[in-house]
């Protein structure tokens, strides 16, 4: 079997332990299904509010090694002003589940789990491989077109010892799987597969076959990669994209980089006869 199928296979049907895990998370009573995971390496939280990507140490905020990307809920912060113990995991999942459907997700990493007033209310998987953790939530990513779907993407890019970037390419190039999904894919490729995704994003947007607003994200995922990897692939999108809406993107996102090469770009073309 090739890699492709394998892969393939990977995303449709899973192996038999990440399908079990679908399995009893359909299975379980409405209400919170909770499992967790271990998180990679530079990835850290509080627990409660803030997701750190790329952290050198334990601590991430001002002057202490914080993360070159963090994500914050219920409101943020000014990075600026606020410092946080920054724990290295685990990755915690909670799953809302009606009539065994997922209905959303909420990702934290770092702290513990509380007993809730109504313990009944919750039911805890405990601790899972991350491997079968990526799989059941790409599967639910794949096939959920609700929320909990595309909440499903973002604890799957946290997960310890396993290559996400290939099967989010293969999800975001999936006509089948719900929309706004593709477009998270998409997001989180351009935030963290560094080189080797910025080559898979100027290929999605190369290909006839995708979605003009799948494209359009792509070109946005390109323009949050660091300038020698996403600046070259945006002018040549700028250039030689036959779609008009796509090379307009990717115009205004060289618009935004400071860019000098993007600044040559603009004179071309506005002196262009």
């Amino acid at each position: 079997m090739t890699g492709r199928l394998v892969l393939a296979w990977a995303l449709v049907a899973g192996p038999a332990a990440a399908q079990r895990l679908g399995a009893r998370v359909a299975a379980a009573p409405d209400g919170t299904v909770r499992l967790s995971f271990a998180a990679r390496p530079g990835v850290c939280g509080d627990g409660r509010h803030v997701i750190a990507l790329d952290c050198a140490d334990g601590t991430c905020g001002r002057g202490r090694g914080r993360g070159r990307h963090s994500i914050t809920f219920d409101g943020g912060f000014d990075g600026d002003e606020v410092e946080y113990d920054c724990e290295p995991g685990p990755v915690r999942v909670s799953i809302t589940v009606r009539n065994g459907h997922v209905r959303s997700l909420r990702t934290y990493v770092g702290g513990h789990w509380v007993t809730p007033l109504r313990a009944a209310a919750v039911t805890d998987l405990g601790t899972t491989s991350p491997r079968d953790a990526v799989e059941f939530l790409l599967d639910l990513a794949t096939r959920e077109d609700a929320r909990g779907g595309e909440e499903a993407i973002l604890p799957a890019t946290l997960a310890d010892s396993v290559i996400v970037w290939p099967m989010l390419l293969k999800l975001a190039r999936d006509d089948r799987a719900p929309q706004r999904t593709r477009r998270q894919a998409v997001f989180w490729l351009g935030q963290a597969a560094g080189d080797a995704a910025t080559r898979g994003l100027a290929d999605l947007v190369d290909d006839g076959d995708v979605d003009r607003d799948v494209k359009e994200q792509a070109v946005f995922a390109l323009s949050q990669q660091p300038h020698d990897a996403g600046v070259p692939a945006l002018i040549r999108i700028a250039r030689t994209h036959p779609e008009p809406s796509v090379r307009r993107k990717a115009l205004f996102w060289l618009g935004q980089s400071g860019d000098p090469r993007a600044l040559a770009l603009f004179e071309e073309l506005l002196t262009r006869p």
